[in-house]
């Protein structure tokens, strides 16, 4: 027993100092207003609506290999965050950004409204559409547990995001899609579409749904 005590001791020490990128997006009358997304270099994630210590029911997913790698390599070529990023222009308030960088025991942190670093904003796009993908996410779970018809419509909104290429993680729909293939309760239009777009999702394709 000890043996094994000190074995997860020394893998939780391990995960807690792993890479981890942090974000957060604070925007006042925003859908949401705040958000904050963390990131391991494992690909696991947790996105929440709250602060941490607020917020009861997190989403966890996981990313991708390759969206990992990108992420990964984007923090990168901003320094890790140790230098500014805010371009200082007078520009619309597009919510107050924090991206923090955890590495070894040590945190690097930066906040910005608008960047002119092209990195930076495509860094920010990833968690933006982490953001819109889960919104996708929260709208369906909602609709396939309280409103069957209204499943469809949420669908198709899932799809015309993934033909435009915003979709994070997509494998964290497979349990709601594969259910809503299989239900008789759902009308058919819903059943096939959610057919057609979990196959899309275990094929791997690079371009949308249609």
């Amino acid at each position: 027993m000890k043996g094994l005590a000190l074995l997860a001791a020394a893998a939780s020490l391990a995960w807690a100092d792993a890479p981890r990128i942090f974000y957060s997006r604070l925007l006042p009358g925003g859908v949401p207003p705040y958000v904050e997304i963390t990131v391991e270099r494992d690909g696991r994630a947790v996105y929440r609506e709250a602060p941490d210590d607020r917020d009861d029911k997190p989403i966890e997913f996981r990313l991708r290999p390759h969206e990992v790698e990108e992420i990964f390599a984007l923090v990168g070529k901003v320094g890790y965050f140790r230098k500014p990023l805010e371009s200082g222009l007078k520009v619309a308030n597009t919510g107050e950004k924090t991206f923090r960088y955890m590495d070894q025991g040590q945190t690097w942190e930066v906040k910005f409204n608008y960047s002119q670093d092209p990195n930076a904003r495509l860094l920010a796009d990833w968690f933006a559409r982490m953001i819109e993908t889960e919104q996708h996410y929260i709208n369906l779970e909602r609709t396939v547990r309280f409103d069957k018809l209204g499943v469809n419509k949420v669908l198709l909104q899932l799809q015309a995001s993934m033909e435009r290429n915003r979709v994070v993680a997509p494998d964290q729909f497979l349990p709601f899609l594969d259910r809503i293939a299989a239900g008789e309760a759902y009308l058919n239009m819903a059943r096939e579409r959610a057919a057609n777009l979990a196959s899309f999702i275990r094929a791997g394709n690079g371009q949308g749904p249609k």
